[in-house]
């Protein structure tokens, strides 16, 4: 049985290649800040679209309230830039992940006929760790950007 992340756990390294070309690496790249990693289904999920859409939009106050954001899925090198060009977004894109790796790091649900990680957030404290972790088994149930803006607030 898989553990998921809870409050206070420190989140596994993890590197996936970047959209554009580098590496995304984590925590590491997020360190000093709050982190925002977000596991999407892939470019094909409409619910996935709109998560990341919303957290562009959102960039500005994401970013005066000290946090980063970072996304990825196991699409493939192509895909994974259409999707960047066709929404603008400006966040680092992981593609290529290892769905069962990282399921197995971070307790995300893998479906089980398409490969891919359903779609699962974490919002890091600065030294690495998770503040919030939130976990779907399906298209629905997601951080949203106003949720991570407001408790960074708070």
């Amino acid at each position: 049985m898989t553990t998921l992340l809870a409050p206070g756990d420190p989140f596994p390294a993890l590197s996936v290649r970047r959209s554009g070309g580098g590496e995304v690496n984590l925590p590491g790249d997020l360190a000093g800040a709050y982190g925002v990693v977000l596991f999407y289904r892939g470019s094909w999920c409409p619910y996935c679209n709109a998560q990341l859409r919303a957290f562009e939009r959102a960039s500005q106050s994401l970013a005066e309230a000290g946090a980063r954001v970072v996304a990825l899925s196991v699409d493939d090198e192509a895909t994974s830039a259409a999707l960047v060009e066709r929404h603008g977004l400006t966040m680092p894109i992981g593609y290529g992940a290892d769905a069962a790796a990282i399921a197995a790091v971070t307790g995300a649900f893998v479906d089980s006929e398409g490969g891919f990680l359903q779609s699962t957030g974490f919002l890091l404290d600065p030294s690495g760790k998770v503040a919030v972790s939130v976990y779907s088994s399906g298209a629905i149930g997601r951080l949203v950007p106003e949720d991570v803006v407001g408790m960074l607030r708070y």
